[in-house]
C-alpha cells in the first residue's frame, strides 16, 4: 500500500505525516490491519528496537477530586465504588513502589487526585520521591499531580523527580464536552511548565470517549507540537458511576489503528499503552507491542490490570524484552538534543512513561472531576461504523489491593 510505504519512510526520517495520511490510517479496513501494524512496527523498531519499558503506578491519594472530568471515577460526585483515601506516607508509598520495581518496572509513577497540588502537597510528594530514590538506586520517578502553579515543577525537579505527566486527553475543540472546571489551555500550560523546569514532559490522550477521527488526529498533532518525551495512549474504561459508563466505542482493531497513527505522527517518542489495554485490546495485546514501546505493569489507579506475571510472559512470548535500568529509553538524537528524561541512564531517567498517569479509569491523570452532566455529548460525534464494540463490563474490576489497602499489590 503506497500510504503505508510513505508513512514508514516519513517515520524513519522523523518527518511529520499530513493530516490526511493520519486520518487514512484510522480509516483502513480490517483486511489491511496487519499491514498497518507491520508498517508502524518498522518505525517502532527503528527507534526502540524490541525493548518494552515497564512503568508502575502508585496512587498516593484516591478519590474526592473537585474536578468534573467525565471519564474519571475519582471525580467529586462519582458513584463508582472505588477506594478513597488521603495521602500515603512516604514509607507506605515507597513500599508500594518496591513491589513494582521487583517485578521489573523501571519507572514509578506517583499520582494523586485533585485539581493541582498545594505547596504542602509538593512537600509531601518531594519526601516520597526522596524515600523511593534512597531505597532504589537508578529508579525513575514521575509525578502526576494535576495543574501546576509557578515554581512547583522546579521544586519537584529539585526533589529528584525525573518527569511530570499531564495529559491533553482530547482535542481542544471538544475539550469542553468532557470537562468544564478547567480548560485545555490549563493543561497545555502545565506541560510547558514541566518542560521549562527540566522535567521530562509526558502527555497523552484518551480514546473511546465519543471522539471523531478528526479529534484523535487533532490531539496527537497538538502533542507532537508540545514535544513530550512520552505519549501515553489510554483507552477509556467505562466505569459504572461515571458519566461515560455507557461509552463502549472501541474494538481491538480500532485500538491498534489508533496506536499505529500515534506511532507514525510521533515516531521517536515513547508511546505507552496505558489504561484500558486489557479491556479493549484483550487477546490482541501482544500485537500492540509492535506499535508501543512502553506499558504499565500490574494494576492502575482505581481498576485492576492484567497480572504482572502475565504481562512479563506476554512480552517474552511476543519476542520482546524488558528494558533494563541501564538502558536509555529515548533515541540518541533526542538525548543529545537535551530532551529531558532519557538523557542519562545513570541518572535514572529514561523517557517519560505515562508518568503514572493516564490510567484514571481509562483516562489520564491530572485534574479528575466533580459532578457534571450525566450525559456524554461527545458520543453523538462517533460514526455508527465505529460504535460496534460490545460492552465488556466483566473485564472492569475496581482495584481492592495494593496502595490504600492491606493486601499485596499486583506486580
Amino acid at each position: 500500500m503506497d500510504l503505508l510505504n510513505t508513512l514508514v519512510d516519513k517515520g524513519l526520517r522523523r518527518e511529520l505525516p499530513t493530516r490526511e495520511e493520519a486520518l487514512a490510517v484510522l480509516a483502513t479496513s480490517d483486511d489491511e490491519l496487519l499491514d498497518v501494524v507491520t508498517a508502524a512496527g518498522k518505525v517502532r523498531r527503528q527507534w526502540f528496537g524490541r525493548r518494552v519499558k515497564l512503568n508502575y503506578l502508585v496512587n498516593l491519594k484516591s478519590g474526592l477530586c473537585p474536578e468534573d472530568c467525565s471519564y474519571c471515577s475519582q471525580r467529586l460526585g462519582s458513584k463508582a465504588g472505588i477506594l478513597k483515601y488521603t495521602w500515603l506516607k512516604p514509607d507506605q508509598a515507597s513500599e508500594a513502589a518496591a513491589a513494582g520495581l521487583a517485578g521489573g518496572a523501571k519507572r514509578v509513577c506517583l499520582v494523586a487526585s485533585g485539581r493541582g497540588p498545594t505547596d504542602r502537597d509538593v512537600d509531601r510528594v518531594s519526601d516520597t520521591i526522596k524515600a523511593i530514590k534512597d531505597q532504589n538506586e537508578g529508579v525513575e520517578v514521575c509525578a502526576c499531580l494535576g495543574l501546576l502553579s509557578d515554581g512547583q515543577a522546579e521544586r519537584l525537579r529539585e526533589a529528584g523527580a525525573d518527569a511530570y505527566n499531564h495529559n491533553l486527553n482530547t482535542s481542544e475543540s471538544t475539550y469542553g464536552d468532557i470537562t468544564t472546571t478547567h480548560t485545555y489551555a490549563d493543561r497545555v500550560d502545565t506541560v510547558q511548565k514541566a518542560h521549562a523546569a527540566g522535567l521530562s514532559a509526558c502527555s497523552g490522550l484518551i480514546a473511546g470517549m465519543g471522539e471523531s477521527d478528526e479529534d484523535l488526529v487533532d490531539v496527537v498533532y497538538s502533542l507532537r507540537a508540545l514535544d513530550p518525551d512520552s505519549v501515553p495512549v489510554n483507552f477509556l474504561i467505562p466505569v459504572e458511576g461515571t458519566p461515560l459508563a455507557k461509552e463502549w466505542n472501541l474494538t481491538p482493531q480500532r485500538c491498534l489503528r489508533i496506536l499505529a497513527m500515534v506511532r507514525f505522527v510521533c515516531p521517536d517518542v515513547e508511546v505507552r499503552i496505558a489504561g484500558g489495554r486489557e479491556v479493549h485490546l484483550r487477546t490482541m495485546q501482544p500485537l500492540a507491542l509492535h506499535l508501543a514501546n512502553s506499558i504499565f505493569l500490574g494494576d492502575y489507579l482505581t481498576t485492576e490490570g492484567q497480572a504482572g506475571k502475565a504481562d512479563l510472559e506476554m512480552i517474552a512470548d511476543a519476542g520482546f524484552e524488558v528494558e533494563g535500568t541501564g538502558q536509555v529509553t529515548l533515541p540518541e538524537h533526542r538525548v543529545t538534543a537535551g530532551g529531558g528524561c532519557g538523557s542519562h541512564a545513570e541518572a535514572g531517567c529514561g523517557s517519560h512513561a505515562d508518568a503514572g498517569c493516564g490510567s484514571h479509569e481509562g483516562g489520564g491523570c491530572g485534574p479528575c472531576g466533580s459532578a457534571a452532566d450525566e450525559q456524554a455529548p461527545a458520543a453523538a460525534r462517533v460514526p455508527e461504523t465505529v460504535r460496534v464494540s460490545e460492552a465488556r463490563t466483566d473485564l472492569v474490576a475496581v482495584r481492592r489491593r495494593g496502595a490504600g489497602t492491606d493486601l499485596a499489590p499486583n506486580a
